[in-house]
């Protein structure tokens, strides 16, 4: 209700300006004076709790718009039922994260010493504050998050005891919640924690999951597919993504930036998708980021969604194999193509249930691959399928996006640099997607967003309506 939601707002409102008055070792065990992001951040909320107050009281009996049956009916597309602060969607331009575009992030976020891209330490910065960082900030939050990063042995031998015939989605997914045992949302939940506490112990949550992912992700690559030989960390040497590709046995330059790159693309992608929304929802239950973030790794690990990137790979590998060693051309791709099409199968990595252009994480994959591997056979193959597929969808004229998204040249770069295992790529998505959801999920938490809880109808229910009319 309303006033509910402004009641609680205005708790929040109220205690945090307590606590932020309070010393510091009041906000944490950790303390808003050693950890800058968190200062950062507790000094945006009494303006944000009261910018969305306003809102509330300006507009909450506002209509955002009418919805369909055929939106019910087809996946609540378009439907704006959700507030997300971290990144926005628009169908022309692509994805802006805290409103810059990926070539904005690319030219001002901090970048590692000697590294073309940016940090992904340093996008958390900027969808938690709304802030480009400076390198000073981000090195503070490269070094707090090495001091988390340690993975507790026991979590450790859980993972080893997995089968390595299990998916490495579902390992990663067991492994966070087997992390979940030192949350700190649930232990103060639990000793009577207050409200306006909760973004407190979820940042400590999120910044320590997000400090362990890579050790624990890595350690999954390692046993599945490297029997089982392991590297060790150099958390505080490296950035994240550097060692995360280390640990899984990549110390090239130019990997370590393609990780950097990818994990930072791939972080978010506003908050109706499957991975977000789910974390969102989660959350919303109160259930600690370790819960609420492995949930949303399992709907990352569907088809339909993470699981798209492995899928594309796949498929251009098999035009490679159907090419017979033909170069490709314009013309033997086409008459592929629309076989593929013919057959009742779908081409994947073009199109977007939002996007109405070539999605910006594709361009900007692109635009690394020309930069570092211009004259690879499969950057090739993917360079002239740019070309071909868009015409093959419009002439079909089935689809309104026929334009390529993120997982049509992801795989390509993954390949070249030696990480081969497609079955592995989800597992990529998901430690990058802990940086925007996770991010969101804490400011909801500071704005006392309350549960999740829609409306469902049945079939029967629509057509009483309409004939009641």
């Amino acid at each position: 209700h309303p006033s509910a939601m402004l009641l609680r707002s205005a708790r929040a409102l109220s205690a945090l300006r307590t606590l932020t008055r309070a010393p510091p070792a009041a906000a944490s065990s950790r303390g808003l004076a050693t950890d800058a992001l968190k200062a950062a951040f507790a000094a945006k909320l009494p303006a944000a709790i009261d910018e969305v107050k306003s809102i509330r009281a300006a507009h909450g009996e506002k209509s955002l718009g009418v919805t369909t049956v055929a939106q019910a009916y087809g996946g609540m597309r378009g439907i704006k039922c959700m507030t997300y602060e971290t990144s926005l969607l628009d169908p022309e331009e692509g994805i802006r994260f805290r409103g810059f575009s990926i070539p904005e992030c690319q030219e001002l976020l901090p970048k590692a010493k000697g590294g073309s891209e940016p940090l992904p330490e340093a996008l958390f910065w900027l969808l938690l504050t709304g802030d480009v960082p400076t390198e000073a900030e981000v090195e503070g939050l490269v070094a707090n998050m090495a001091g988390r990063s340690k993975v507790p042995e026991k979590v450790l031998g859980l993972v080893d005891a997995m089968p390595v015939s299990m998916h490495p989605m579902s390992q990663l997914s067991a492994a966070v919640l087997a992390l979940q045992e030192e949350s700190v949302m649930a232990r103060e939940y639990a000793a009577g924690t207050t409200k306006a506490m909760y973004w407190d112990h979820c940042y400590e949550d999120t910044l320590t999951l997000l400090a362990r992912l890579p050790e624990v992700a890595a350690r999954i690559y390692r046993r599945t597919f490297k029997d089982g030989t392991f590297i060790p960390s150099k958390s505080g040497e490296l950035d994240m993504a550097a060692n995360y590709a280390h640990m899984m046995g990549f110390d090239d330059p130019a990997f370590q930036d393609l990780m950097r790159l990818y994990l930072t693309i791939h972080s978010d992608h506003e908050g109706g998708n499957v991975s977000a929304h789910t974390i969102k929802l989660v959350g919303s239950a109160l259930s600690d980021p370790y819960l609420a973030f492995s949930a949303g790794l399992n709907g990352l690990a569907g088809p339909l969604h993470g699981l798209a990137n492995q899928e594309v790979l796949r498929w251009i590998l098999n035009v490679k194999k159907e090419l017979g060693g033909k170069p490709a051309t314009v013309e033997n791709l086409t008459e592929f193509c629309w076989a593929t099409l013919k057959s009742g199968k779908v081409i994947p990595g073009y199109g977007h249930a939002v996007l109405r252009k070539t999605d910006p994480r594709y361009t900007c994959q692109r635009e690394f691959a020309l930069k570092n591997l211009p004259d690879d056979e499969m950057f090739k193959l993917v360079s002239t399928l740019y070309e071909v597929v868009p015409k093959v969808l419009l002439e079909q004229g089935k689809v309104k996006n026929p334009w390529p998204n993120v997982d049509a040249h992801s795989g390509v770069l993954l390949q070249y640099y030696g990480l081969t295992e497609e079955n592995y790529y989800t597992v990529l998505f998901g430690v990058s997607r802990a940086i925007g959801p996770l991010a969101s999920l804490i400011w909801d938490r500071a704005l006392g967003l309350p549960l999740e809880r829609p409306k469902s109808i049945t079939s029967g229910w629509i057509k009483n309506h309409f004939e009641k009319e």
